[in-house]
């Protein structure tokens, strides 16, 4: 059988959607319009239903009206208002969702001019597109990657504006289940929403126990054998791999069922999709499976009249999007119940209350904040919820010690019943103390308030129990589950180097000898301790971001004190900033000023600043903290700020001064933990040797998480990669590299290009990747005889030589394993790097020409399904003519442009050869095997010069042939059977139009058709 993407992963999908209550549709038979792909009939006859007595006038100015704002530059975010409104005319009906109409199709092509695309699987609700299913075959080259490449590259070009509106739900499938070792998506089932770059791929694991029986249809063999009929693959049918892949447990099936039950669908459309308002632009995020559950945990104990608990999700898997989401759903569960809820964000720190005002503010939210008790108590008093006129969402942000006093302020006469306050409890593992007054005096406030903690690192101490204090877990999302999601990484530990240590430890007693025994905090603090400290830090990051070939990362050092924090400070300014000419007063009154400085080591320019509670104004702090995020600071130095709730993608390294305790270790070391780029690691220096802290801390984490979890605790394992796993690696990399010469790169070079097994290539390829990561670690481990060979400037080269090895095998695979005389060109196009000798505005704009124009010129010639067609062959002769002349990286303006014009003639031609072809295939109901009998038969000539005549006669042995092979696949396997069959079905056709039929005709038709049989079930798609 065909055994590709569209047999073994396509096809069983759309059947596995009709399963769930999706209706198959063939697009010979639909209306559309192709400016949004909104199928008309489908949007008028569903708008009507939902909205009865609905005039045909107002469903054409609401048709009118959505494809007006899907023209909007704003990723759709009018269009999702519209979707999701509940008032005026409802383009979804979610009070009963089932009402709606739901459909599917393949192959809907997004087509504006000349751009277009074909996404493999499109989902209709209504009549709008609102989802697409992208799908690849396992073990395809590159995974998920080329995907993502490709829908960012889509997603970017404005031509497609409309159809990336309208689009909510996208998954990314190569039937494979997920890579344990991989950090970004390579294989597995992966869902997104629309973005202008850099498209989020989120795994799904599913949580709940999903009733198939009640979730899926019984199959329905008379709606296969159409759907099979509608994509000309009625050979697959009985093919046990068919068979196979049509389970629900395939990977594609599962995330299928988890994402567009209607059920779950409808979840995701009403509460699961937030515009945010970032400072680079507009985001539209989507729920992570981890937030979808705990909204569903909490709904379920609030079911169960429960109204305390926690929900324990590990830092960076984004607990105030999981408060705004529930902000959205909890208004919908208890409207439900005729109560309006009033949300409260509850911190205890006042960089937090910033902080999480204006992440709800980016996502929409009205935010009130509180500045004193008399605002407390008015805005409890208050009997509505929405305070704004707009009607928006609000939330309330204050912080806990404003309820230092007694705020018992609503007696039992003022509650209102049909009021319920939602308290979310930010990080409930400080200053929640059960003894105090502040949480006494809030849970006080209001003692039908429904309360839930969040937090990455709960309590566990016996006396202060988080649980104990705000209830069991609703939910547990813990840090190995998102190291495995992609969503945080592994953090490496790096010692430092032993010659440092003796410094500090002759410096220690330097500091004694003067001052004689002192505290701790003052010898840590003194210039000659901290300027040793200050030069590894500084000699260190410069050296890492040469090490990554990465300029843009940024680090942190905490401090052993602020007077540590400062003195660090004032010599970075002095020692490579400030001139001598200045005095040391104007030196330690620029260092006070936290302002950011500039210092240049080794000719390279950083920049840093210090970040204290007393250093500067609240104003120059946050705008410090957002010149980091932002790229314009390199270093911060900090002691006890910053520590939590501070995400910056960007930091990658964190210079640990100090010993942190307990729960604080883990909130400070997951600083680093965000992904950033191809990063695979964050990387903490341990100055202060927490070594002995965190392994007590992470062990205490896992007895209470063996208490929840009991077995699954098998999933679990260390934050950081572990001393035994990277002993493990070395042992590989020593054994992978013994034999090769990592000294020259030439050598190298020559030694890996006699390598032909791709799998050895890809192995040394992963071992130098994690030479490069792991470098420090193994230099500090003493694998000096690993080490002596090179330095890690050179592993950036030899990593770069085995990818472009590695590349080469994976094109001369695709080649040899593809019968598309086409896929030679294709690869080579596709991997053309273009670079020019003058870097002139006009010359990259040309470039730009050029490469669009190629990448058209390509996918045009990709698309043409008969590459035995004379005009075909000679225009792929000379597009590989233009470029067999000249390596692209040395043309010049003059000849881009005269490649630019070749190019278009090539584009123009094969673009016209594919609209006639198009149109021929579509008299065959898009089956391409007929389409080519066609042409052949009209080529050979002696048959008829009648096309008409020819369809006739084709399109009747198309379907008897079509029915007999769906009846008994079994004549696939005997081909002397088959041509016996065909035979007498040409005969048949023939005479029905009275068309006369030689005898070497006949034969020359017979050996056509059935070898187009053949080669569909045996997978040869192009001959």
């Amino acid at each position: 059988m065909s055994f590709n993407e569209n047999t073994r992963v396509k096809i069983p999908a759309i059947l596995h959607l009709c399963r769930l209550g999706y209706n198959y549709l063939s697009l010979s038979q639909s209306v559309i319009d192709e400016s949004t792909n909104i199928f008309t009939e489908i949007f008028t006859t569903s708008i009507a239903k939902i909205n009865h007595g609905i005039e045909p006038e107002e469903i054409q100015r609401t048709f009118e009206k959505v494809s007006l704002t899907l023209d909007n530059e704003d990723l759709g975010c009018e269009f999702f208002k519209l979707l999701t409104a509940t008032s005026g005319v409802k383009l979804l009906d979610f009070k009963n969702f089932e009402n709606n109409s739901f459909h599917v199709v393949t192959e809907l092509t997004c087509k504006n001019g000349e751009d277009e695309f074909r996404p493999d699987i499109t989902l209709l609700i209504n009549g709008m597109p609102l989802a697409f299913i992208e799908v690849k075959k396992p073990n395809n080259r590159e995974g998920v990657l080329a995907e993502r490449k490709r829908i960012n590259e889509r997603f970017g070009n404005k031509k497609f504006r409309k159809f990336i509106n309208i689009s909510q739900l996208l998954v990314f499938s190569n039937n494979m289940e997920y890579d344990k070792e991989s950090i970004v998506p390579i294989q597995g089932a992966f869902y997104a929403t629309t973005s202008l770059k850099d498209t989020i791929f989120n795994c799904f694991r599913e949580e709940q126990a999903l009733d198939l029986s009640q979730l899926l249809k019984p199959e329905d063999d008379a709606l296969e054998n159409f759907v099979l009929k509608d994509n000309n693959l009625s050979t697959i049918k009985y093919s046990p791999e068919f068979i196979t892949n049509k389970e629900v447990s395939t990977p594609t099936n599962r995330v299928i069922t988890s994402l567009f039950s209607k059920e779950r669908l409808k979840f995701l459309l009403k509460f699961g999709i937030a515009y945010v308002q970032e400072e680079k632009g507009l985001e539209k995020h989507i729920m992570r499976y981890p937030q979808i559950f705990a909204t569903k945990a909490i709904e379920a104990h609030l079911d169960q009249g429960v109204k305390k608990g926690i929900v324990w999700h590990t830092q960076g898997s984004g607990k105030t999007a999981l408060a705004y989401y529930n902000t959205h759903f909890l208004t919908d569960y208890y409207q439900h119940k005729g109560v309006v809820p009033k949300f409260y964000f509850i911190v205890d720190r006042l960089d937090l209350l910033t902080q999480a005002s204006k992440e709800f503010k980016s996502r929409g939210l009205v935010v009130h904040t509180v500045n004193s008790k008399e605002e407390l108590i008015a805005d409890f008093k208050k009997q509505q919820a929405i305070h704004n006129k707009t009607g928006q969402r609000e939330i309330t942000v204050v912080n806990i010690h404003k309820f230092k006093e007694d705020t018992t302020v609503l007696s039992s006469n003022e509650y209102n019943i049909h009021i319920q306050r939602v308290y979310f409890l930010d990080e409930v593992h400080r200053s929640y103390d059960p003894k105090g007054s502040f949480l006494a005096n809030l849970t006080n406030s209001d003692k039908n308030a429904v309360i839930i903690g969040l937090t990455g690192t709960p309590l566990i101490a016996d006396d202060r129990k988080s649980k104990f204090v705000f209830g069991n877990y609703f939910h547990k999302y813990y840090y190995n589950s998102s190291i495995a999601d992609g969503y945080t990484l592994k953090l490496i530990r790096e010692d430092i180097e032993t010659t440092y240590k003796i410094q500090l430890v002759e410096a220690m007693k330097e500091i004694e000898v003067l001052k004689g025994k002192t505290d701790k905090k003052i010898i840590y603090s003194h210039e000659r301790f901290v300027e040793p400290m200050l030069d590894y830090i500084v000699h260190d990051f410069t050296e890492s971001r040469t090490k990554f070939g990465d300029k843009t990362i940024g680090a942190m050092v905490v401090c052993d004190s602020s007077e540590q924090a400062e003195k660090l400070f004032e010599l970075f300014t002095t020692k490579y900033v400030i001139p001598q000419t200045v005095s040391f007063h104007q030196q330690a009154s620029f260092a006070m000023a936290a302002e950011p400085m500039m210092a240049y080591k080794n000719n390279a320019p950083l920049s840093a600043a210090l970040i204290l509670h007393d250093a500067g104004s609240k104003d120059d702090r946050k705008q410090q903290v957002e010149d980091f995020k932002n790229g314009k600071i390199d270093i911060l130095f900090v002691f006890n700020m910053l520590l939590t709730g501070f995400d910056a993608k960007r930091l990658k390294k964190l210079y640990l001064g100090r010993v942190v305790r307990q729960h604080n270790l883990l909130q400070t070391l997951t600083r680093v933990n965000r992904p950033y780029k191809e990063f695979q690691y964050g990387y903490v220096v341990d100055f202060a040797d927490i070594s002995k802290e965190f392994d007590a801390t992470n062990r205490a984490y896992f007895d209470e998480l063996q208490q929840e979890l009991g077995d699954e605790m098998e999933t679990y394992s260390n934050i950081f990669k572990s001393k035994e796993e990277i002993e493990s690696e070395i042992k590989d990399i020593k054994e992978q590299l013994f034999h090769f010469d990592l000294k020259n790169a030439e050598y190298f070079s020559r030694q890996i290009s006699e390598i032909e097994d791709r799998k050895k290539v890809l192995e040394i390829k992963k071992a130098l990747a994690t030479l490069r990561e792991l470098y420090n670690v193994i230099r500090h481990l003493g694998h000096f005889d690993l080490l002596e060979k090179t330095d890690f400037q050179k592993f950036n080269d030899l990593f770069k030589v085995a990818n472009d090895r590695l590349q080469l095998l994976n094109d001369r695979e695709a080649l040899m394993n593809s019968p598309e005389t086409l896929n030679l060109l294709n690869v080579a196009l596709e991997n053309v790097l273009f670079m020019f000798r003058k870097r002139s505005e006009s010359e990259l704009v040309l470039a730009d020409q050029l490469k669009d124009t190629l990448r058209k010129t390509r996918e045009a010639l990709g698309s043409n399904f008969d590459q035995r067609d004379p005009e075909f062959v000679s225009l792929y002769d000379e597009l590989r003519r233009l470029f067999s002349k000249k390596n692209l990286d040395e043309v010049s303006q003059e000849e881009m442009r005269a490649n630019i014009g070749a190019l278009r003639l090539i584009y123009d031609k094969v673009t016209e050869l594919n609209r006639k072809n198009n149109l021929l295939k579509a008299k065959y109901q898009n089956d391409v095997k007929f389409a080519r009998l066609h042409k052949r038969l009209v080529e050979r000539g002696n048959i008829t010069k009648r096309e008409s005549e020819i369809h006739e006669i084709l399109t009747d042995i198309k379907q008897q042939a079509d029915d007999v092979v769906l009846i008994n696949q079994r004549l696939l396997k005997n081909e002397s059977y088959f041509e016996q069959q065909m035979q007498k079905m040409i005969i048949t056709g023939f005479q029905k139009t009275n068309v006369k039929l030689a005898p070497d005709s006949a034969k020359y038709i017979n050996a056509c058709v059935v070898k187009e049989y053949l080669n569909e079930y045996q997978g040869i798609t192009k001959w």
